[in-house]
């Protein structure tokens, strides 16, 4: 296994890492973009890991592969913000970093993800580094296209492409990788709209495929606005029990290359002098469940969006596939008591609650909101 098995359908991008890992001399500044579920940052982790394999492949099974894909490789760091936005004195810090020597592998990895949350005065402070890094120093920026980042920086990465995979490619990854029969996977490509991501938590978690299959029934039975109110309350129960579950996961695989890192045993006791790293950790651990919550949301309004595209295909007649297929007849049903008018100000409204939550409005206020405007119209 290496360690672009996890990046399905993106031969060409693979393609053009793997030469340039294979040149030994990587551009020193690379711009990942692609839209959710394309794998961004599993494209920049395999990147990072290949660029410390000891085989010079990314083999995947050496113990810097092993080590970076683990995110505990300690010449890659993998970077993302807690906040709105990326504050300048993150960057600078990362700017700091960027100036070590490797500790033990060739390069230095600077990885950030979500580049697209830097402000134009937290960018500015970045570009200094990005146009004359030390020779050691890989820096790699991940945003959702080119435009969500100042051309000053654009101009100075070498970009990186990279599409949302085949639902086919998707669940070959999950047989292949998690041991899925192929019903298991389709389903799960097929309600992530083969959101490598997404597809990967449904597949792996029985909890995340009964939160997301409770998510899409709520509209189906909206009547009144108690009902309105109680389904809001149940989507911001839900997206915080995912975005904790979601924390504390990542938490335990950080912990677990971290002890594997220092040679601890998975049981050991942590000895004094080095609880301060794993103190981090559980701080990381609390600060991406706060921000997770909202990223939870996003998704839950996401999956309420399939719901009303599904209905707007049945109302239409396209005959194009429905994404919550297992809910084709109640879907009938409810498309049968609206009209695709109806529905595409439906759809509006879920836009809208999306946009508000990224605006920090309360997010229970913004789904209730939401809900009273998805119930039917009074005839």
């Amino acid at each position: 296994m290496s360690v672009w098995d996890e990046l399905p359908g993106q031969e060409q991008a693979v393609a053009q890492l793997e030469r340039a890992v294979a040149d030994g001399s990587p551009a020193h500044a690379w711009l990942f973009t692609g839209p959710p579920g394309s794998g961004r940052s599993n494209a920049a982790r395999a990147f990072a890991a290949a660029l410390q394999c000891e085989r010079g492949t990314g083999c995947g099974a050496c113990k810097p592969c092993r080590l970076a894909l683990a995110g505990a490789h300690p010449d890659v760091a993998m970077v993302t913000t807690e906040n709105v936005n990326y504050m300048i004195s993150d960057v600078r810090e990362l700017i700091t970093k960027a100036q070590d020597r490797p500790s033990g592998g060739r390069w230095r990895v600077i990885v950030m993800e979500d580049a697209d949350r830097m402000t134009e005065r937290t960018t500015n402070v970045l570009l200094k580094a990005i146009e004359e890094p030390p020779p050691h120093t890989v820096w790699v920026l991940c945003a959702p296209s080119p435009a969500d980042v100042l051309v000053t920086i654009r101009s100075r990465c070498r970009p990186l492409g990279l599409r949302v995979p085949s639902r086919d490619a998707v669940a070959e990854l999950l047989i292949r990788r998690d041991g899925l029969t192929p019903e298991q996977a389709e389903f799960a490509a097929r309600v992530s709209q083969s959101h490598i991501g997404v597809a990967r938590r449904l597949a792996q978690s029985e909890e995340a495929r009964m939160r997301r299959d409770k998510t899409v029934r709520l509209p189906l039975y909206l009547r009144t606005v108690a009902d309105a109110v109680a389904a809001a309350g149940e989507i911001v129960e839900i997206s915080t029990k995912e975005a904790t579950s979601s924390a504390e996961e990542r938490a335990a695989t950080e912990t677990a290359g971290l002890r594997e890192l220092l040679g601890l045993e998975p049981d050991a006791q942590i000895p004094p002098q080095l609880r301060s790293q794993f103190k981090q950790v559980e701080e990381a651990t609390k600060r991406r469940a706060r921000r997770g919550v909202t990223d939870s949301l996003d998704r839950a309004l996401i999956d309420l969006t399939t719901v009303y595209r599904d209905v707007l295909v049945l109302q239409l007649g396209t005959g194009t596939e429905l994404v919550n297929d297992y809910l084709s007849e109640p879907l009938r049903q409810f498309a049968a008591r609206s009209s695709a008018t109806d529905t595409l100000a439906r759809i509006d409204l879920i836009a809208e609650a999306r946009r508000r939550i990224t605006a920090n409005v309360t997010p229970l206020l913004a789904m209730e909101a939401m809900m009273a405007g998805l119930l039917p119209r009074r005839s």
